[in-house]
């Protein structure tokens, strides 16, 4: 199933894309909340009571007249993998991870498709980096990599923007900070639900800005794949539905380019992943 949330009449509802259409979850059964986290955590009944809803053929929408946003706007935790490449390690000089190098976002910084990336005046270097993203079901705490996967609810696609001046020479390297300014999250535009992803570890990825396709590969590439990192990060931290884990960029990003190639106003951003979707942002400065 693709699960979108979207704005319709000032109301924000949870959705089911069909074709050209979205079925309005809430309002074909109006057990169903209106929050994303909420038809999550719900796990299998929410799924039947959605698939029912899809079935009846009611309630369906035009998508073009319908405001797409973030799938999920409030996660508890959006947590990020950093190098999880084998191709984008070799392109940074850098010999893979022995175990995933972890960050994270606020959710301050969560956008949904055709919403602007807003470019701080606080940095010169505004990278792109398009991402695979789980999207946690079922919560837990030290999940075994065995039943990790029943754990995952879907996936979405995600555009890890960055600020490399921050994250890369600021005194002690400022990961988190350089990675989660206002806007640095866009999500979308639907998270299909894993038994609809013939296989989240071989899915083409690319990004385009401007119509030029520069990040290119295969979530075959990933390093650490999503039941390593559910496993990993739960030795932590305990996950909770709707909680979101940006897997990682493939090479191509702009401060590896020659000469480097950083987002401006008036750019747009294209992130697309095969069986999941394409995540259009356009690209803005502060104070636009």
């Amino acid at each position: 199933m693709r699960l979108t949330t979207f704005e319709h009449n000032e109301t924000t509802s949870i959705g089911a894309l069909v074709g050209d259409e979205i079925v309005d979850l809430c309002a074909a059964d109006k057990t169903l909340p209106a929050c994303m986290i909420g038809f999550i955590a719900g796990g299998a009944a929410s799924l039947e009571a959605a698939g029912k809803a899809v079935e009846s053929g009611e309630h369906r929408l035009p998508a073009g007249d319908l405001t797409i946003k973030a799938p999920v706007s409030n996660p508890e935790k959006v947590l990020c993998v950093g190098l999880n490449y084998a191709d984008h390690a070799k392109e940074s000089g850098m010999e893979p991870p022995p175990e995933p190098v972890m960050f994270s976002k606020f959710t301050s910084a969560i956008i949904g498709p055709g919403e602007t990336i807003v470019l701080p005046e606080e940095s010169e270097e505004p990278d792109y980096e398009v991402e695979l993203v789980i999207v946690i079901g079922e919560g837990g705490r030290h999940i075994s990599e065995a039943d990790a996967m029943d754990h995952v609810f879907g996936y979405t696609v995600g555009h890890d923007v960055s600020a490399r001046d921050w994250q890369l020479r600021k005194p002690g390297g400022q990961w988190l900070m350089g990675k989660t300014f206002d806007t640095f999250a866009p999500i979308g535009p639907a998270i299909v639900t894993s038994d609809e992803i013939s296989d989240p570890h071989n899915l083409g990825i690319r990004l385009r800005l401007n119509g030029e396709t520069l990040q290119n590969s295969n979530t075959s590439q990933l390093i650490f794949k999503s039941e390593e990192l559910v496993a990993y990060i739960s030795q932590v931290v305990t996950l909770r539905p709707g909680d979101l884990i940006f897997t990682g960029t493939p090479p191509g990003v702009g401060f590896a380019r020659k000469p480097p190639v950083f987002l401006k106003p008036g750019d747009t951003a294209e992130c697309e992943i095969d069986e999941i979707g394409t995540l259009s942002n356009p690209v803005g400065a502060s104070g636009q």
